[in-house]
């Protein structure tokens, strides 16, 4: 897991267009679908929840298979194909906002060509930025 001074290779930023606000306590599942071949499962998964600056800064592993912490994972070659799960029906349901997408779901590639660095290594580091209302959301790559 990362700590608090490390930004994790992938982070998200949740902005509620409704309130023109950061939307705080979101839970959010990042998932790789095609992890290392000495990994056993089909995916790993990672949880993160937002903070009330709307970013998630650190991921947990939700499974044993999932302990390497997200910056290994993030760093062994290949492509990887991830995604960013919202549960945006718990936040809009807490508010008694009824929403019509229970959850955003972002899928995107992190490709290994032109992204390394001296070490070999992934170099970026990728920001996913969510414009959220509860019959609309947007989505770009970030910086």
């Amino acid at each position: 897991m990362a700590t608090s001074s490390t930004k994790p290779p992938i982070t998200c930023h949740v902005l509620d267009t409704t309130l023109g606000r950061p939307a705080p306590s979101i839970p959010v599942t990042l998932t790789l679908f095609n992890p290392p071949s000495t990994l056993s499962p089909q995916s790993l998964t990672f949880r993160g929840t937002t903070n009330s600056d709307g970013r998630v800064t650190c991921w947990s592993p939700t499974s044993p298979f999932s302990a390497d912490s997200l910056d290994v994972i993030f760093k062994r070659e290949g492509d990887q194909k991830w995604s960013l799960t919202f549960d945006t029906e718990e936040y809009f349901g807490g508010r008694g906002v009824k929403t019509f997408f229970p959850e955003v779901v972002v899928s995107f590639l992190v490709r290994e060509e032109g992204y390394k660095d001296e070490g070999g290594g992934k170099k970026e580091d990728y920001h996913v930025p969510v414009l959220l209302g509860p019959f609309g959301y947007t989505t770009y790559r970030g910086s």
